[in-house]
């Protein structure tokens, strides 16, 4: 059986009888997305890169307790989230200020374009930061991570409606920012 026909679901249950390569194929399937969440929350590589570690040790731990009630990519966003937190309240001057995620380049565009995506992205990321940490918190597991509602309500320990509000006034701030930084919706 190749490991892209294996569901993330099975290599938990295969993680907690102790199977190593399990844990490589879960391990390569979402580190990259664990690093990127981590590092929109702590703003320092060095932590992102020891969040990895630790989701993952717990993952190897704790596979045993999955109960399935959620996709693992979002048991693994939460408990990025709490390390995450966990790692802001032991650095006292920490800020919790997060990123957009870096604007990943689209080979199918010519140059003029992706110019325009780069200029049209940086100016995204600095309208992100202006937004609150918890706005930005929900766009980015909404848009980047591509969570639902339901999810992102799970990951963040907040109510489903919460979620809806949020989101909501994040894009309305947005659209506003966006707009006084000269961008229109949508790509070139």
């Amino acid at each position: 059986m190749s490991a892209t026909a294996v569901t993330d679901e099975s290599l938990i249950g295969r993680i907690a009888q102790g199977d190593r390569l399990a844990m490589q194929v879960l391990y390569g399937r979402h580190h990259v997305r664990v690093y990127r969440f981590g590092l929109r929350l702590v703003r320092d590589e060095q932590v992102a890169e020891d969040l990895i570690s630790e989701v993952f040790l717990d993952v190897w731990r704790q596979a045993g307790k999955f109960e399935g009630r959620s996709a693992v990519s979002t048991w693994l966003l939460a408990i990025t989230r709490f390390k995450a937190l966990s790692a802001l309240r032991r650095r006292k001057d920490a800020e919790l200020e997060d990123e957009a995620a870096n604007a990943i380049e689209d080979t199918s565009d010519d140059p003029e374009v992706t110019v325009q995506k780069k200029d049209t992205g940086q100016a995204l990321r600095k309208c992100m930061i202006s937004l609150s940490p918890e706005h930005r918190e929900i766009v980015d597991l909404v848009y980047y991570h591509e969570k639902s509602v339901e999810e992102v309500a799970e990951i963040v320990g907040i109510p489903e409606n919460t979620v809806k509000t949020r989101l909501f006034y994040a894009r309305k701030k947005l659209a506003e920012l966006l707009k006084a930084a000269g961008v229109e919706r949508g790509w070139p």
